[in-house]
């Protein structure tokens, strides 16, 4: 029988998981590898450690599934969003570490891009506000700051790409240089309405266009593995960023449905079909996938924190061990206190975009304890998803679909799952396969493979696990939303 390998290259942790013939998960391998600090708001990661943890859990994954490299049909790649890399083509070797999605280092310099008006220009053409989330001013820092790196790249020596592209590379050996149009459209350099690399943009930076991959579709031919990696030759046959996978593991596939994931950040996508809608609140445009050369857009808001508020609870406060300990000091917390947090450890995304704010409590009392900080940190993920759904019905407006789709790892909280279904005030589907990252790379690959069928087909086999029904009075959701709102207020001026 015929199976699916997806590789999902994370924040923290790298997984593989096989899939069969029926798109069901038979077995999988995760392997965490070390965050870097090197300085207040900079986050960077070994290259060689997300090469060598996808590697390890792909063979891993194979070999628990009881397979060989000959039964599997084709590999399929999500990954990590933004996080920018550097590298020598002859050696293969990086020029630097990193730089993750959530690093805050060149803040400045997107400040002086803004403050000298190109701001209006980039996000017409990409889709994206000027942020240090993105990859493109990471690059130019990187040929700013190593030795020689700009002229090197302006010879063609170096190659720039996202995790996607990395993993490529050294996957096929070095022998293609390539991307997604979902990852190319988050670098802030990829010109989503024409659908290629912007000149503009790259000489604004100085970059040297000779340095970028090549642009694909998401179910398309990525070369094959080198032989010595599995005992023989496998095609790579899908890739997407991690919240495009996901929409696609959700079969988000009409106009106006909703999905949101919760893994170390939060991120919501709706789609908007073959309009390129520019949001009036502060939202991203983006491309949610494309498959057969046309494109599908969607508005994405992206929160910085969610579980990574949990493992600050158990790493910064340690008031719990593990973290599904959040959910019972939760449901133990005195509500009359009304302790809201504002985790804004890296700064406040959409809609809001400050990347100087820092994190906040509020409304502590004598009596405010770890059930309460508890409580103030899972109900914050609720809030910041209505901030990001109250803009998108804004920006796209009676079209969107009541229905929140959910997954990523707190989803597994009820507690969390029904206090966002109260704070928004529609229904939240959790689906039957939560891995919908993966499920979404492991569809592409198969799909171009010939293995799975058409967008329609594989609508048909989403299954629902739990629905969540808001069950919050009405009156008392608007009062608990507009004190989040005063208290986002009040971090920001401070």
């Amino acid at each position: 029988m015929p199976h699916i390998l997806a590789i999902d290259q994370g924040t923290t942790s790298t997984r593989a998981i096989v899939f069969d013939a029926a798109l069901r998960p038979v077995a999988s391998a995760q392997q965490e590898f070390a965050q870097h600090f090197p300085a207040p708001g900079w986050v960077e990661h070994d290259p060689l450690d997300l090469w060598s943890s996808a590697a390890a859990t792909a063979r891993a994954a194979i070999e628990r599934a009881g397979l060989s490299a000959g039964d599997i049909s084709a590999i399929g790649i999500t990954n990590q969003r933004e996080t920018t890399l550097l590298w020598d083509r002859a050696t293969g070797k990086p020029l630097h570490n990193a730089i993750v999605w959530q690093d805050r280092r060149t803040a400045d310099a997107c400040a002086a891009l803004e403050g000298a008006g190109h701001g209006p220009m980039i996000a017409a053409r990409t889709g994206l506000l000027l942020d240090p989330y993105f990859s493109g001013t990471k690059l130019a820092w990187l040929l700013d700051t190593i030795p020689g790196a700009r002229e090197r790249a302006a010879r063609g020596e170096l190659a720039f790409g996202t995790v996607d592209s990395w993993l490529i590379w050294n996957l096929t050996g070095g022998t293609v240089h390539a991307t997604d149009a979902t990852n190319a459209a988050r670098t802030m350099l990829y010109d989503i309405g024409a659908g290629r690399w912007d000149a503009d943009i790259c000489d604004l930076l100085r970059i040297p266009m000779a340095i970028l991959p090549e642009v694909s579709d998401c179910a398309d031919d990525f070369g094959s593995t080198r032989p010595d990696l599995f005992g023989r030759p496998i095609p790579i046959r899908g890739v997407a960023g991690d919240q495009q996978a996901a929409t696609i593991g959700q079969a988000c596939f009409e106009p106006g449905m909703m999905k949101s994931t919760y893994g170390t950040g939060c991120f919501a996508l709706l789609n908007t079909g073959g309009q390129m809608v520019i949001s009036q609140h502060r939202l991203l445009t983006t491309i949610a996938y494309r498959l057969d050369g046309q494109t599908t857009y969607a508005l994405e808001g992206s929160i910085f924190i969610a579980g990574a508020v949990v493992q600050w609870l158990r790493d910064g406060l340690r008031i719990i061990r593990e973290a599904g300990e959040s959910q019972a000091l939760a449901q133990a917390a005195d509500p009359a206190q009304g302790v809201v947090l504002v985790p804004a450890f890296t700064g406040l995304g959409a809609p809001y975009w400050r990347p100087d704010c820092r994190g906040a409590i509020y409304g502590l009392t004598r009596n405010s304890g770890p059930a309460e900080l508890s409580r103030a940190a899972l109900e914050s993920v609720g809030y910041q998803t209505r901030d990001l759904l109250e803009a998108m019905r804004a920006d796209w407006g009676a079209a969107a679909q009541g229905v929140l789709r959910v997954d990523g790892g707190m989803t597994a909280s009820d507690w969390t799952m029904q206090f966002l279904s109260d704070i928004i005030g529609a229904p939240v589907d959790r689906p039957s396969v939560t891995e919908t990252t993966a499920l979404g790379a492991a569809w592409l690959a198969g799909h171009r493979a010939g293995l799975y069928g058409g967008p329609d087909d594989f609508a048909r086999q989403w299954a629902l696990e739990r629905r969540f029904e808001p069950s919050m009075d009405a009156t008392a959701r608007e009062a608990a939303y507009a004190r989040w709102q005063r208290a986002v207020a009040a971090t920001m001026a401070f």
